[in-house]
């Protein structure tokens, strides 16, 4: 008995430990998103060239992470519930991964505008649109902490506002093109980005999803409601770049 107890203890520990740099990547993404969003509205290029370098950490912090579960699951063999923990924390860490990875490209695609002339009133709105990402991320690590079902649930759903506001920007973009041919570049990039923005918040409903597992051991069953992106699509790609341009 003594044993298996001191083996549960061993296990909590570990978790303990996984957990706080899950805490550690999640707030380090936070600033990606807040600090690439800054260096857009500012257009300083020192901003986005810190979001693209803290990016490496970012990567780090999600090797340490799936070493010390793969750790985990080899010495302690969980048992079923500690092993949906362990798993659902290796899910999580890859979408914060992918969230940073946005944040670098926004920083990148920030860079080369900083060279073109500003699209009236686009870096506002683009700067409210991560603002909720970013409120999203911070409420979903909280629930993570908390194993939190409801508060999980209702960020899934605050993901549709993000939604309309990347189709009101496509919109926006295009409105920008039709009126001066020399605005397509600057539009194409902004439009990228939105997307981009577009694509950390379905990431953050999927650390939402992996929340909801986690304290009921079943995956949502309802399809959360998600506003048509399908059709606002520039020939050519989602908007979306490789991790490792």
């Amino acid at each position: 008995m003594m044993g298996d107890q001191h083996i549960a203890s061993a296990f909590d520990r570990d978790l303990e430990a996984i957990q706080a740099l899950v805490m550690k990547m999640g707030g380090l993404v936070e600033e990606a998103i807040r600090t690439g969003s800054k260096s857009l509205k500012s257009r300083d290029v020192e901003l986005a060239e810190q979001v693209r370098k803290g990016d490496r950490k970012i990567d780090e912090l999600e090797e340490q992470i799936n070493t010390q579960c793969a750790t985990v699951l080899a010495l302690r063999q969980p048992a079923a519930r500690d092993l949906r923990t362990v798993l659902s924390v290796m899910k999580i860490a890859g979408n914060l991964e992918r969230i940073g990875d946005y944040s670098k490209n926004i920083a990148k695609r920030t860079e080369v505008l900083v060279h073109m002339q500003p699209i009236e009133g686009t870096s506002s709105a683009l700067k409210r649109m991560s603002r909720e990402v970013e409120a999203m991320l911070a409420d979903a690590l909280d629930a993570f902490m908390r194993r939190d079902p409801v508060a999980a649930d209702e960020i899934r759903h605050r993901d549709l506002d993000v939604d309309q506001m990347y189709n009101a920007l496509f919109r926006e973009f295009l409105t920008f093109m039709m009126e001066d041919p020399r605005n397509i570049s600057a539009c194409m990039h902004l439009h990228f980005i939105a997307k981009n923005i577009e694509r950390m918040g379905d990431h953050v409903t999927s650390i939402a999803d992996q929340v909801i597992y986690l304290a009921t051991g079943e995956m949502p069953e309802d399809q959360r409601p998600k506003s048509n992106t399908e059709i606002y699509q520039i020939e050519g790609g989602d908007g979306t770049d490789e991790a490792d341009e």
